[in-house]
């Protein structure tokens, strides 16, 4: 009797014990992460799948309300968090995003892959469950397809051939007064993202050097270091709720990403009947049904329409535009995945060769030497003699996309004579300087990108240098000089010098050496005085008769308003006197950088703590970001948006690399790492990154399991 009792004790134990360490709790053993004095975590994972989950616990541990409002934009379902004002926003997304599609591509995708999605919804899930104390806004259980909702790591993930939320919430009845405009700076719309890479000859060290460099909104990805035993070994910036590093480096190579101006999505006029009840569209003489699916927005069900090419977003002119695009892909994924494992450059141009990401140039260096640049990378073939910025004709199949350009069709440059490649959004036929591929050879929708000020100013300093280090090359990467107010201010001077009145300012704005400053109050004047005559200058045209920024702001220097400009500065003088007393206020007085909060909506506080920032936004040329405003009726004006993970890395014998993140790693403003990097921050001071086992162990503050 005694034996069986002992077996039935033993039953239950080992039940218990089954029950309080699950599939979540064996996972979370087989990995390890350790914090070091910033808070970034360092991840190291025996499979790569166990990579994932530490990786999706950490960023869970540092802000899952970010990791969940992201999902909760791709799956369409803003509105119910945030209210009737992003019902526009969700029907776009659904029309745009299959949530059926991402579903049954998790059915089918391939076991490693598959391994990959579970973890990343087990690491959440786990964390929430260990953390009852975090209350989800809308998701308390993630599913292994969200991942496949959303393949790409950009900002500008999403294409749809210029038709806006607002035309498709119109189109589909959706109440006027939902389908308002969100408010943007003017300045914000010309930032952007720098990268560059220095080849052997020169670099002081002979290494090979690559800046990252991204423009975006502040605390929009963390810093991470994530390892597993099965070759995974890679270090950078994490978009908040994805599983692969976005931009960053292993001990191989690097890649950087700028958005980028390839066409890859495109609209089309559609011939269209009502034939008894049943939409039908006109293709190639055949009168053919559109398909349609309901989509739920709360309580309203609105029926949608599709054709070949893809969902009808707008109507204009009476006719009814189709967007061709490509904004969530399986294949996406696993690029975006196999490119931080990528091993060379052979490998890379491999990966690359996969050719499914949408958004984004890409700059890249290795340990073997190489540099190179892709201006883009998926990139339709078309009719080369339409003008692909303007709706085509829907009812010939002529004007469809013909496949895809080969890798070596689109535009790059491979380790380029003159040893540097810089790209800031702008054209890739400045890419190298001399060695620059030529407009001649591409047709226009590959790259209509124009110049920028960015652009010139990195040729500028390019062009010009001697051999760069590490610490050189991030000196050259906060380059101040102002170059677009070199154009615009001239005029300004000589329109105004007959007013007496003005004398005293202009003279401050004539002794300035375009150079961004705390202390210059010249800066002060010419920002808030570009910020009022921005909307006047024509905005750039990238397809059919192209113009950029540059061109735009020189022929307003030549031919604008003489007397809009003064008015301009006589209400940018009023504007100060009236909120600062004088117009003599010093840039980093205006300029600050403040971080108590992690809402969606962005507050700041005058009466607060703030540090002054000498950066402004690069719209107007200098190469760090720093996009500031009034918040909320703020006089000072206050960081939202700019330089975010910035790194600077050597491929020597071993990995040498420093790094900076706007503010710090915790979305908590209760911890030590909610903004311990801000002081640094403003004055572009970075800190070294720890990439080897060793040096983690050496630096590491705090170790544990999931």
């Amino acid at each position: 009797m005694y034996p069986f009792l002992t077996l039935i004790l033993l039953f239950f134990s080992l039940t218990s014990l089954a029950r309080t360490e699950g599939p979540y709790e064996a996972q979370a053993k087989r990995v390890t992460i350790h914090r070091d004095q910033w808070g970034i975590p360092h991840i190291y994972g025996k499979s790569d799948a166990d990579a994932v989950f530490g990786l999706m616990y950490a960023q869970c541990e540092d802000d899952f309300a970010r990791v969940e409002m992201n999902y909760i934009e791709k799956l369409g379902r803003m509105s119910e968090v945030k209210g009737d004002k992003e019902l526009a926003y969700d029907l776009y997304i659904k029309l745009l995003i299959d949530a059926n599609e991402a579903k049954e591509e998790y059915k089918t995708s391939p076991l490693w892959l598959k391994k990959l999605l579970n973890a990343h919804a087990d690491g959440i899930n786990y964390f929430l469950k260990k953390h009852p104390e975090i209350k989800p806004r809308l998701i308390t259980h993630f599913e292994p397809w969200f991942p496949l909702m959303w393949t790409d790591g950009s900002i500008s993930g999403i294409s749809t051939g210029d038709i806006t939320e607002n035309e498709t919430a119109l189109f589909y009845g959706l109440p006027k007064q939902l389908t308002q405009v969100k408010y943007q700076n003017p300045d914000e719309k010309l930032t952007g993202s720098n990268g560059f890479a220095i080849g052997p000859s020169l670099s002081a060290s002979g290494n090979p050097l690559l800046y990252i460099n991204p423009h975006v909104t502040f605390y929009f990805r963390p810093e991470v270091h994530v390892n597993s035993e099965e070759g995974l070994s890679v270090y950078g910036a994490v978009t908040w709720g994805q599983f692969f590093v976005y931009q960053g480096f292993n001990k191989f190579n690097g890649w950087m990403h700028t958005s980028s101006q390839v066409d890859v999505a495109d609209a089309y006029v559609e011939t269209t009947r009502n034939n008894q009840g049943t939409m039908e569209y006109l293709l190639d003489g055949k009168w053919i049904p559109l398909k349609t699916k309901w989509i739920s927005l709360g309580t309203r069900r609105i029926k949608t329409y599709f054709n070949h090419r893809g969902p009808i977003l707008a109507a204009r002119n009476g006719k009814w535009i189709s967007v061709r695009s490509y904004n969530r892909a399986r294949k996406s994924l696993i690029q975006s995945w196999l490119r931080t494992k990528s091993t060379g450059f052979s490998d890379f141009k491999r990966i690359m060769d996969m050719r499914a990401n949408t958004s984004n140039n890409t700059i890249y260096a290795d340990n073997k030497g190489n540099i190179a640049y892709w201006h883009g990378n998926y990139v339709p073939r078309r009719d080369p003699t339409l003008d692909w910025g303007v709706p085509q004709d829907g009812s010939t199949s002529k004007n469809d996309w013909k496949g895809l350009h080969p890798l070596e069709e689109i535009v790059h440059s491979y380790n380029p004579t003159t040893a540097w490649i810089q790209n800031c959004n702008s054209t890739p036929f400045t890419v190298s300087g001399t060695s620059s591929p030529k407009r001649a050879d591409y047709p226009v929708y590959m790259a209509p990108d124009g110049e920028n000020f960015r652009d010139r100013n990195a040729v500028r300093l390019f062009s010009q240098t001697n051999k760069l280090d590490i610490n050189s090359l991030i000196n050259l990467g906060y380059d101040r000089r102002l170059m677009a107010f070199e154009v615009l201010l001239p005029l300004l001077l000589q329109a105004a010098s007959q007013e007496s009145d003005l004398a005293e300012v202009l003279n401050e704005l004539k002794n300035w050496d375009f150079n961004a400053s705390t202390s210059s109050i010249a800066q002060t004047l010419a920002v808030r005085w570009g910020l009022k005559i921005m909307p006047k200058i024509p905005k750039p045209i990238l397809l059919g008769g192209e113009t950029d920024v540059v061109q735009n702001f020189e022929n307003y220097a030549r031919s604008g308003s003489k007397q809009e400009m003064i008015q301009a500065l006589r209400e940018v003088i009023k504007d100060l006197e009236k909120d600062f007393g004088t117009w003599r206020l010093p840039w980093g007085e205006l300029n600050r950088f403040q971080r108590i909060a992690n809402q969606d909506v962005i507050s700041m506080d005058d009466s607060k703590p703030s540090i002054s920032v000498p950066f402004t936004s690069s719209a107007w040329g200098q190469l760090p970001s720093y996009t500031s405003r009034s918040i909320q009726g703020s006089k000072k004006w206050y960081g939202v948006n700019g330089n975010s993970f910035i790194a600077a890395v050597e491929f020597g014998p071993k990995i040498k690399a420093y790094s900076l993140l706007a503010g710090g790693e915790n979305g908590d403003a209760k911890s030590p790492h909610f903004f311990d990097q801000g002081q640094m921050y403003s004055e572009g001071k970075f800190k070294e990154v720890y990439f080897y086992p060793s040096d983690v162990l050496k630096h590491s503050v705090t170790t544990y399991h999931p």
